[in-house]
């Protein structure tokens, strides 16, 4: 793994915006208008600063919306991951994937819930050679979510069928990523008073009592946590069993579901197995370091799932989620989400950086992606100051317009505009030399207005830290 320190350089080739091409939200033939450009090297923290001005990744290519002309903005959305609150609908999705891991049980009508779209924002199908990374366990935030519906499953399966049929299946099955459950910890004893006086009350050096419903709900969560140690205990030995018998690799699961032809090999490996981001450690980062990354998830042996994430300084950024269609009835992407949620808290306590959780482009617009916009509380990019705005401030002004400003402040302009052309970093004959050297020892048409653009989209500080390419 190459350090952060050890050199590495972004290097990036300008496309242009191209004449457009089809939308695949609403359908235009050619009303889908972007700016791009080809990263043959990229380093996490120009891609944070990157995404920070509206670009995003698709494979090797990175794209940024042209937001004032493209027929369905994009805009940029985050989710803060420490003041996460999930709502009703997400909670019942922990509890339906509750039920199914400790008893099996499958809702009826869940076999045609399809929940959310596979993708998370993908337009171009190129990108991320990823390390294969599981890191999550059931954290404690999850649990959490849990508890409340655990104890109100309890209570209506005590009164009548809850709407769920058993699919019969004795052993407990498990999504697991290598981590082991632990069980809550216990709360703080309380310090220990004065012996108390007869008459005085109940006595403080003794616990107090606990009403019935909170035991119950306490031991039922210990079950839970038990038999998920149990099943990721009874995983672990199967997945070595498995891998000892040529376990099919995540290109062998994709491929199952598309058709047996070299071109979509080829474009599975460009959009989901190239990444311009260099795996990087560096002070202040994570355990596992910055990079691109493969989040599985394994039930009962199986893998099912696969989370395509990159982890960047500031940031979890959701790539990608694909999945085994036989088991949408779980209603993955969200789970998925929920679980990429928990996973940067886990790496904020390694990283204090890191607290937010990226969810691609939101897309008003188009109804089936405003899902992105229920995963509160989270802010979304004003594409023309890049500085982020309360979902909530924003949503009325996408009600009377689809491309908006969101900063309220009218003379807010992007403070990282471009300040000094001169300084932008460019490799021409194999060297790297400022702009305004590059411009005197060439030849031929000048192409002023195509770097002007470029820096003015990347802004100063990635065009003085990038390369670009200059034939």
């Amino acid at each position: 793994m190459a350090a952060a320190g050890s050199g590495s350089l972004s290097i990036v080739e300008y496309c242009g915006s191209g004449s457009g091409y089809t939308c695949g939200y609403c359908k235009s033939s050619a009303g889908n208008l972007s700016h791009g450009m080809w990263a043959h090297a990229m380093t996490a923290q120009d891609y944070q600063d990157l995404i920070d001005r509206g670009w995003r990744r698709s494979g090797k290519y990175v794209y940024k919306p042209l937001m004032n002309q493209t027929c369905c903005p994009q805009y940029t959305v985050r989710c803060s991951s420490l003041d996460f609150q999930p709502s009703k609908s997400h909670k019942k999705v922990l509890k339906k994937m509750l039920k199914f891991l400790v008893k099996g049980e499958v809702c009826r009508g869940a076999e045609h819930d399809t929940g959310e779209p596979m993708e998370s924002h993908a337009e171009v199908l190129i990108s991320p050679s990823f390390e294969s990374k599981d890191d999550m366990g059931v954290s404690e935030s999850d649990l959490r979510f849990l508890e409340a519906d655990q104890e109100e499953a309890g209570e209506k399966g005590r009164a009548k069928d809850d709407g769920c049929a058993s699919n019969n299946q004795e052993t407990c099955l498990g999504v697991i990523t290598d981590q082991k459950v632990l069980p809550c910890p216990e709360a703080a004893a309380p310090q220990a008073a004065a012996a108390p006086k007869a008459g005085t009350g109940a006595d403080p050096n003794k616990p107090p009592c606990r009403k019935a419903k909170e035991l119950r709900k306490e031991r039922r969560l210990q079950k839970v946590l038990q038999r998920q140690q149990d099943s990721t205990t009874d995983l672990q030995a199967a997945t070595s069993k498995a891998k000892g018998s040529q376990q099919k690799s995540i290109e062998d699961f994709i491929f199952e579901t598309l058709p047996d032809t070299v071109a979509h090999r080829l474009e599975f490996t460009r959009f989901l197995c190239d990444s311009p981001l260099e795996a990087e450690t560096a002070p202040g980062a994570p355990d596992c370091g910055y990079g691109s990354f493969h989040q599985q998830y394994w039930l009962d042996g199986k893998l099912i799932a696969v989370g395509v994430l990159d982890i960047l300084p500031r940031c979890v950024s959701s790539v990608y989620l694909y999945y085994d269609p036989d088991y949408c009835f779980l209603s993955l992407g969200v789970y998925s989400a929920l679980r990429e949620i928990a996973f940067t808290r886990q790496l904020h306590e390694q990283a204090p950086d890191l607290s937010y959780y990226y969810m691609g482009f939101y897309i008003h617009s188009c109804p089936k992606m405003r899902y992105k916009g229920q995963y509160r509380p989270s802010d979304l990019l004003c594409p023309e100051t890049y500085t982020w705005v309360s979902i909530e401030q924003c949503l009325p002004k996408l009600e009377n317009s689809k491309y908006c400003r969101f900063s309220a402040e009218p003379g807010a302009v992007d403070k990282d505009c471009v300040k000094d052309l001169g300084q932008v970093q460019v490799l021409y004959k194999r060297r790297r030399m400022p702009y305004r050297v590059y411009k005197k020892m060439r030849k031929g048409p000048n192409d002023e207005t195509t770097v002007q653009q470029y820096a003015s989209l990347v802004g100063q500080t990635c065009a003085e830290r990038m390369i670009l390419f200059r034939g």
